[in-house]
């Protein structure tokens, strides 16, 4: 008969337990992966969990912890690869530490719709919030926007009042132009994002910078708005100048653009003209020729950010999202492909 009643009923912990032979305190540290348990243990209890298709009553779990074990994540520019590949980065992490991820995306950034999409989180009772901040416009609102729960966003630089996650995009530039300057380039042009972007500004400040710096002009900027149909614009504008012998673009989709434009011209890559990208997506290693880019860790931007909201969590003394503010800042790295190569004399 109480076999019958198990098979009926949805299986708890208790049964788990009782399956695998181990304690109800055992099953607990195992679901919230405990580093003290056994491998052998942890093999016993997982198959135990298979076996009976137990599932973890979170709403009761929630009444005990007081936690939801959601976060909410609030974007805009998700379509772009940068912004997209945070979120995933972000879930991952989140999925690691046993919480799911309430996504909320800005087709407007305007402080109206920033504040009704974190009110929408506070009546879901997340536990934490990521916001990934590719506009000023999201970072001046956050400024002035207090919750009750830790927030994180991700941006570059380091604002008082925000905890902030980070990739260096001024020394992902740099990592840029500093190997076509040490190839020998001393025309570098840059086709840029959006100018309303973070990072966009921050990669034309390292490309303006590291120029200066090796005593190299910095005038020939291009403005771009992330898409492969205005890095092509912009390698037509220079292959009819033929002033630059290499071009940092500030994504690889731009690069991937000039690419094209570049072999309509004739000019061969790298004979003629060099190109790095930024991003290292997929597919850049599978470019024509193969793209020299910036790689930005996604996946450790999202571990990072799910670290410093754990963190605050767990600080008794925090007091809300707006009133600490703390960085956590990931340096890139340049991948050298076949896109670049000495000028030719």
């Amino acid at each position: 008969m109480q076999a019958d009643s198990t098979a009926r009923r949805p299986p708890v912990m208790e049964d788990v337990a009782r399956l695998a032979g181990v304690s109800h305190q055992t099953v607990s540290r195992v679901l919230n992966k405990h580093p003290h348990v056994s491998v052998q243990t942890r093999e016993r209890v997982e198959k135990a969990i298979a076996d009976l298709g137990y599932r973890r009553n979170t709403a009761a779990r929630s009444l005990v912890t007081r936690r939801s074990q959601t976060i909410g994540v609030l974007g805009s520019g998700m379509s772009e690869y940068g912004p997209a590949n945070v979120l995933l980065g972000v879930q991952q992490a989140a999925r690691h530490k046993g919480y799911s991820v309430s996504m909320a995306s800005l087709s407007n950034v305007t402080p109206a719709a920033i504040r009704d999409a974190l009110e929408h989180f506070m009546l879901q009772s997340v536990d934490g919030i990521v916001v990934i901040v590719p506009h000023e416009a999201m970072f001046r609102s956050l400024r002035t926007i207090r919750i009750a729960v830790p927030l994180v966003a991700v941006g570059f630089g380091v604002d008082e009042g925000l905890s902030i996650a980070a990739v260096d995009q001024r020394m992902g530039a740099s990592l840029a132009v500093q190997h076509l300057v040490d190839l020998g380039h001393t025309a570098i042009a840059h086709v840029s994002g959006p100018p309303d972007w973070i990072d966009a500004a921050a990669r034309i400040d390292g490309w303006r910078h590291t120029l200066v710096e090796a005593g190299l002009p910095a005038t020939s900027l291009i403005r771009g708005d992330w898409s492969a149909e205005s890095g092509y614009r912009a390698g037509l504008e220079l292959a009819v100048g033929r002033t630059a012998t290499a071009l940092f673009a500030a994504n690889d989709q731009m690069a991937l653009g000039a690419l094209r434009a570049f072999d309509e011209a004739g000019l061969r890559v790298p004979e003629d003209i060099s190109v790095v990208g930024y991003d290292d997506q997929p597919e850049a290693a599978y470019f024509v020729p193969p793209l020299t880019t910036v790689n930005q860790g996604f996946k450790e931007l999202g571990g990072r950010c799910m670290q410093m909201l754990l963190s605050e969590m767990a600080s008794e003394s925090n007091p809300g999202g707006g009133g600490s503010s703390a960085a956590s800042v990931v340096n890139p790295v340049l991948v050298v492909r076949s896109s670049t190569a000495r000028p030719r004399e």
